[in-house]
């Protein structure tokens, strides 16, 4: 039997930390508006994030096969019409979810779009006249749209944390009273990484403290750069390549603290509720991306007048002959984990 609640069709497609952030979102929305049903539209394998989410519907995106170009869009339109919603949240603002909204604009849907707030952003970033100032968080700037449909919606912004069960191959790992710390070094852009040769040094004063440490997130590359982190660090995990993502949550969920730069990492342990560390570069927390129910304090930066000087950190550092990540200390990142766990 179909479902009489009122639905609401929200649209993000990517990128994965971005989508995570709508999760968190939605994991607030659905207990505050147990009466509605959400439709959440993002690629496959994305479904994850939303398993544990009440009176949420994954429906997937392919952009690459039955949903490339204008007609494949207007055939994933027939698709979610069927859902009978009365109401878009346009999360995403990009070309193909303008499209999509558009479609149901015409057929007379209520629609509703995310303002990503460019023009500060590009304040924010630019090399003169830069203005330092923090910016509206990507969450609460999810939540307008909600709001703008004509919803209360109030967000917590407090870690939720709800340990799921282990899965099997991991669940040896977590037998030892150890604290247990995710490491997510890796990201999209090579310049919001923290120099592999410092990292090792973090590992390898984590390891000597006594932490059992779990490495997350990469291809083949990555899986290789952690296997020789692991082979030289007592106490430390690839985790990389021997989990799905469902797996991959469900150990982060158990984890005491994530240390991870600015990606994916930082918002699927928000996700979980996991407190995290991050290590920021060319980009900066005041842009909005800091994980949902993290804190600034739990941010590592240096200041230097040409920070930020990217919102995605595709851009290298422009901090002059030593980069803003190559001037944070192993020490100081273990030594603000040691503070975080041990008080």
């Amino acid at each position: 039997m179909a479902s009489s609640k009122e639905k609401i069709i929200v649209l993000r497609f990517s990128a994965m930390g971005d989508v995570a952030m709508v999760a968190s979102v939605l994991q607030e929305f659905t207990l505050q508006h147990p009466e509605k049903e959400i439709i959440m539209v993002s690629r496959a394998a994305f479904k994850p994030f939303f398993s544990s989410i009440p009176n949420l519907i994954f429906h997937a995106i392919e952009p690459k096969t039955i949903h490339k170009g204008l007609s494949g869009l207007y055939h994933l339109f027939r698709e979610l019409k069927q859902y009978k919603a009365s109401s878009i949240a346009d999360l995403h603002d990009n070309i193909r979810s303008r499209a999509v909204s558009s479609f149901f604009r015409i057929s007379g849907v209520k629609i509703k779009r995310i303002d990503k707030g460019r023009a500060e952003k590009k304040a924010l970033t630019r090399d003169e006249h830069k203005v330092l100032k923090p910016l509206r968080p990507t969450v609460e700037r999810y939540a307008d749209v909600f709001r703008s449909l004509g919803y209360v919606f109030k967000l917590s912004h407090q870690l939720q944390n709800r340990p799921h069960q282990l899965p099997a191959k991991a669940a040896g790992l977590f037998t030892t009273p150890a604290k247990k710390i995710g490491i997510s070094p890796f990201a999209q852009h090579f310049y919001k990484i923290y120099p592999y040769d410092k990292m090792d040094k973090v590992i390898e004063g984590l390891s000597a403290n006594g932490y059992q440490l779990f490495i997350f997130g990469g291809g083949e590359a990555e899986q290789a750069i952690a296997e020789k982190w692991v082979r030289k660090h007592e106490n430390s995990y690839n985790l990389i390549g021997q989990f799905n993502l469902s797996e991959e949550l469900s150990i982060i969920s158990n984890l005491d603290l994530m240390l991870s730069m600015d990606s994916s990492g930082m918002h699927m342990a928000s996700l979980e509720g996991v407190p995290v560390v991050s290590v920021w570069g060319p980009t900066h927390p005041y842009a909005g991306f800091l994980g949902y129910g993290q804190s600034e304090e739990d941010c590592i930066q240096i200041d230097h007048p040409n920070r930020p000087n990217s919102i995605y950190g595709n851009k290298p550092c422009l901090c002059g002959v030593e980069s803003c990540m190559e001037m944070i200390q192993p020490e100081t990142i273990i030594n603000k984990i040691e503070q975080k766990l041990n008080g």
